[in-house]
């Protein structure tokens, strides 16, 4: 029951990173964009759930109805005035500017809250567990994030499907030029995308800090943890995201177990061996459709 047990933590660890993992891969879906301040920006709505709770005495789970919105205006912002000047130039671009953004962000979080840990309370939730029979348990907490993960990427998924802006969002990731043609305003579809994309990164980044400790410093851990969670679920393919992100938890949980030392290069060595063997991932697609 040891393996049973190793193996349903590992797919409960998969929708930490699966949930971390749905706005980089929208945002690469939408606009083959890379972001590589996407673990910093997680980051930075963990540390203003931080202030939400110790300036206006909220409740942990309450500063999510103030992050998340805030975070997607941020994230409209942001695409709309400067990563879309990056949209379309070369892959270096968008690399190199978030690359920047993703330092000025730790450093700012660096100069405001110093190098100390910090951390969320999620309540009773966080320390009951759920019994399975045989001595198996899972934690309600992790089965609760589980669960948010995949009606998120479930939510999306109907997103980009059913509404008129998902089809803009697909349209234009299809063909650029010929959504400009038809009179369609990309920069604002673009910037659109990110805001959802960042809105989900504020969901993953305070989740995760009721889960565990995080530093000003902790982001660009989260961010290896989602890029190899898409690339080996498939670029473009929101499913796919959880599925690497299962296969990468499981990989990791199963390494800890074999030997504790070994628990992230088991994650990094099943990484290589997609990328090496299916460079598309496991259920790569063109599209985010």
């Amino acid at each position: 029951m040891i393996w049973v047990n190793t193996v349903l933590q590992g797919i409960l660890l998969g929708g930490y990173y699966a949930l971390f993992a749905a706005g980089l891969s929208l945002m690469f879906g939408v606009m083959r964009l890379v972001n590589l301040a996407h673990g910093d920006l997680a980051v930075l709505a963990a540390f203003g759930s931080v202030v939400l709770v110790d300036q206006a005495h909220l409740n942990a789970w309450a500063t999510l109805i103030v992050v998340v919105p805030l975070m997607a205006v941020i994230g409209y912002l942001l695409q709309r005035y400067l990563l879309n000047l990056t949209v379309g130039v070369t892959p270096l671009a968008s690399i190199l500017v978030t690359f920047g953004l993703s330092i000025i962000i730790s450093n700012a979080l660096l100069q405001v809250f110093s190098a100390d840990s910090r951390g969320l309370q999620a309540g009773n939730i966080s320390i009951e567990a759920i019994g399975l029979g045989d001595g198996l348990a899972v934690g309600r907490f992790d089965v609760l994030v589980f669960g948010v993960a995949v009606v998120l990427l479930a939510g999306l998924q109907l997103f980009l499907s059913r509404t008129m802006t998902g089809r803009l969002m697909r349209a234009c990731a299809d063909d650029r030029q010929t959504a400009s043609l038809m009179g369609i305003n990309e920069r604002h579809v673009y910037a659109l995308a990110t805001a959802v994309a960042l809105a989900t990164v504020a969901v993953a980044g305070i989740l995760a800090g009721m889960r565990t400790q995080f530093t000003p410093t902790s982001g660009p851990m989260d961010l290896i943890f989602a890029f190899e969670a898409v690339v080996i679920g498939g670029l473009g393919s929101l499913w796919g995201t959880l599925a690497g992100g299962i296969v990468l938890g499981v990989a990791q949980t199963v390494g800890g177990q074999i030997n504790s030392a070994d628990q992230i290069l088991a994650g990094h060595l099943v990484f290589l061996a997609v990328l090496a063997f299916r460079p598309r991932g496991l259920f790569g697609r063109v599209t985010v459709a």
